[in-house]
């Protein structure tokens, strides 16, 4: 066939994306597709937003503590200037990025580039975060991860604020965050009278 020669070699780029609420093991998941294409002997490159700095400027950390180096980056743009010469490239917390990432993701999957992404698919209001929804729609695979409520016990999708701050992007921790059910999220500010059972996450037992 003629189309034979253009494709001899090419090799095959995809888009992952590992979605879910706060503490349900996203980050983790993460790290863990990362460190197996580094065992591979793949060249990977890691990513984050410049203006996550819970954790340090220079890592990729989960809730559980297990970390990755990374690069800080501030626009999506330069994840597509920094990642020449790999086959995988990660990228942790991507619903801070701007909208480009999108289309920067599509680009490095051109290019053959297995491109892994990690982020908050809804923010505190219950809405649509970020570039999230775009890219689950052009990704090849999805993983919805799910914490546990903490005051049900049931699979929880929402990340529910604790503080009184109406701004939508707020870097937080469980001092200022915890994960709920959509029916405990409905429920809002009641729960909050009411004593919370144990938090299951010290049992690692966030990720379903």
């Amino acid at each position: 066939m003629f189309l034979e020669p253009y494709f001899k070699g090419q090799r095959s780029g995809w888009i992952e994306v590992v979605c879910g609420s706060m503490f349900s093991g996203k980050t983790e998941e993460l790290i863990r597709r990362l460190k197996r294409a580094k065992i591979a002997g793949q060249e990977v490159e890691i990513f984050k937003p410049a203006i996550d700095t819970r954790y340090g400027k220079d890592n990729v950390v989960s809730h559980d503590s297990n970390s990755i180096s990374s690069r800080p980056v501030h626009t999506s743009k330069a994840i597509l200037e920094l990642s020449e010469d790999v086959s995988v490239v990660g990228i942790d917390e991507a619903q801070f990025f701007d909208e480009g990432l999108v289309g920067v993701c599509e680009e490095l999957a051109k290019r053959g580039v297995r491109v892994i992404v990690a982020g908050l698919d809804m923010d505190y209001l219950g809405k649509p975060f970020g570039p999230i929804p775009n890219l689950l729609a052009v990704a090849e695979y999805i993983t919805k991860v799910h914490a546990i409520c903490l005051h049900c016990g049931n699979l929880a999708t929402h990340s529910y604020r604790l503080v009184a701050n109406k701004e939508k992007v707020m870097l937080g921790e469980k001092d200022t965050y915890e994960a709920r059910c959509r029916s405990c999220y409905e429920m809002g500010n009641i729960l909050d009278l009411k004593p919370k059972p144990k938090d299951p996450s010290s049992n690692d037992q966030t990720l379903f």
